[in-house]
């Protein structure tokens, strides 16, 4: 199975208000594991990014003046997001922002273009409750490496994304079998064990435990007035 783990950075909160993609990262994952095949685009976003988001990412508006348009990349990512289940982290978001510029070059919804999307946010609220589940507070629960992580980056943060991915369905999917001709296999229960095949020893107690047994059945029987048996 074909799964990329995405992310953007974008100029603000709200695309339907005008705000656009600056970044965006991809790191691809085949039957769970890392292959290196990853993307990775800074954008033009033909505006300037809020203040406020600024501070998150800390990506200058001056870096991405000669940047190539999202119309000039579209169809490199779409054709690399070809039917892949896509892996995002508050999925609304980046869905949101991914439809509307799409939208602005009149192409087709994201979700004509990729199998599915599963958003670890919502994963991550039914296995932790009340607790709380951004990036950074997952990497620390379950013992993800985030301490190059000072400001947002898009692919720095599907890669770490991937990773916790990964360890949030470790107990929900099989075990991969690691080898030429099964590799990427499912198991998807454990084979049964025929015990017929074994001769089982009888190990009898010898007189010393047998003596031990029988005095501790004597102080069981005496408090019961002869009611143990």
């Amino acid at each position: 199975m074909r799964q990329i783990v995405l992310d953007t950075e974008t100029t603000g909160l709200s695309a339907a208000g005008g705000d656009r993609i600056i970044e965006i990262g991809c790191v691809e994952l085949l039957h769970r594991k890392l292959t290196g095949n990853n993307k990775h685009f800074y954008l033009n976003p033909e505006r300037d990014s809020h203040e406020d988001a600024l501070k998150v990412h800390g990506i200058s508006n001056e870096f991405l003046r000669d940047k190539p348009k999202f119309s000039a990349v579209v169809d490199e990512l779409l054709e690399y997001l070809s039917g892949a289940e896509l892996i995002i982290h508050n999925a609304q978001f980046d869905v949101g922002f991914l439809n509307r510029e799409l939208e602005l070059l009149g192409r087709q919804a994201l979700a004509r273009h990729v199998g599915s999307v599963t958003d670890t946010l919502a994963m991550a609220k039914e296995l932790f409750p009340g607790k709380r589940n951004s990036l950074d507070a997952l990497c620390s629960r379950l013992g993800v490496d985030n301490s190059g992580r000072t400001l947002h980056g898009a692919l720095l943060d599907a890669e770490l994304l991937a990773d916790v991915y990964i360890n949030l369905t470790r107990g929900q999917d099989a075990l991969l079998i690691d080898s030429g001709e099964t590799q990427g296999t499912q198991v998807t229960g454990a084979a049964a064990l025929d015990l017929s095949a074994f001769e089982l020893p009888v190990i009898l107690a010898d007189e010393q435990e047998l003596a031990a047994h029988a005095a501790l059945m004597q102080q069981i029987t005496k408090p019961a007035k002869g009611k143990s048996a």
